[in-house]
């Protein structure tokens, strides 16, 4: 008889955008991503959208560089919370020639003790 006590939540699907052009050009200015980001804090969870929730990045679009390349990480999730930004920051990359890399997050080892 299997156990249930931990049921784990499906991996979170992601993409990055990253930094880097088709062509393989680093994208200017060197703030894209945080400005990127900046524009999509707006967009959060039910129940997250507290005092002070301007002033931090959306768990849906946030910043990161990954092997030294500025990128922005995008969550599925964008698309049903609102549609018509999750497309906003996909034609962004698009319209940029950025490159865009299929990834999902991995759960924190820790979480499975």
């Amino acid at each position: 008889m299997a156990h249930h006590a931990h049921q784990r939540k499906p991996p979170a699907r992601e993409f990055f955008i990253q930094g880097i052009t088709l062509e393989g050009k680093q994208f200017r200015p060197s703030d894209w991503a945080e400005r990127l980001c900046g524009v999509m804090s707006h967009f959060r969870p039910e129940g997250k959208r507290g005092l002070h929730a301007h002033l931090q990045y959306s768990p849906y679009v946030r910043p990161t560089v990954l092997n030294g390349i500025k990128s922005v990480v995008v969550n599925e999730a964008l698309r049903e919370l609102e549609p018509l930004a999750y497309h906003f920051v996909l034609n962004f990359a698009k319209d940029n020639n950025l490159q865009i890399v299929d990834a999902c997050l991995l759960p924190d080892p820790e979480e499975e003790k």
